[in-house]
């Protein structure tokens, strides 16, 4: 399976999905997430904001969560720059977001975040293969963003289905995922 197959095949796969079903599933992932243990070590979380438009696996419940019982996690969100990369503020609220022009929410204002000092990124993907391999949007801005990562960074993806089949064309410059959580349970992947 190439990318662009698994990105239109979950893609469709998504926009088939009942906004009940979705509830569920979110709510799935957000148990296993939270009871994977795997926020124990963790200080400065970078979390994309999930994009109903999309119909992403929403990602505002675990901020939610992390804001109000986790007290010693910073996290951090990003914003597509002018250079087509990602720039990383530390999230202070609802109050320092705007839609952007490709119809996102960003930071329009806040603390920038060194990149060296990410524990763990929460990616956003249209699909994970078997071996880790992330589907995106197709416009590179995570691959440019977890190359600048530590190499002891955590990258987790959240999904609402499980992994395809293995991706015909993975590039040298794609970064495999050490995890994937999705509504069955957590994906661990050689990395």
């Amino acid at each position: 399976m190439t990318k662009a197959e698994a990105r239109t095949l979950f893609l469709n796969k998504r926009k088939a999905l009942s906004d009940a079903q979705r509830d569920v599933l979110n709510l799935n992932i957000y148990h296993r997430f939270f009871a994977s243990g795997y926020l124990d070590l963790i200080h400065n979380l970078h979390i994309f904001l999930s994009m109903e438009r999309t119909r992403e696996p929403d990602t505002w419940q675990l901020i939610d969560r992390i804001r109000r019982e986790m007290p010693n996690i910073r996290m951090i969100i990003p914003r597509v720059n002018e250079g087509g990369s990602l720039d990383h503020i530390y999230f202070e609220g609802l109050h320092q977001l705007k839609q952007s022009s490709l119809g996102i929410l960003e930071p329009s204002e806040g603390v920038p975040a060194n990149v060296n000092k990410i524990d763990m990124v929460i990616v956003p993907l249209v699909a994970v293969d078997v071996e880790g391999n992330r589907v995106g949007y197709g416009k590179g801005y995570y691959d440019k963003f977890l190359k600048e990562c530590r190499p002891d960074c955590k990258k987790a993806g959240i999904s609402f289905f499980g992994p395809s089949p293995k991706l015909s064309d993975v590039e040298d410059h794609d970064v495999p995922l050490d995890a994937c959580f999705t509504p069955d349970g957590v994906l661990f992947f050689n990395t």
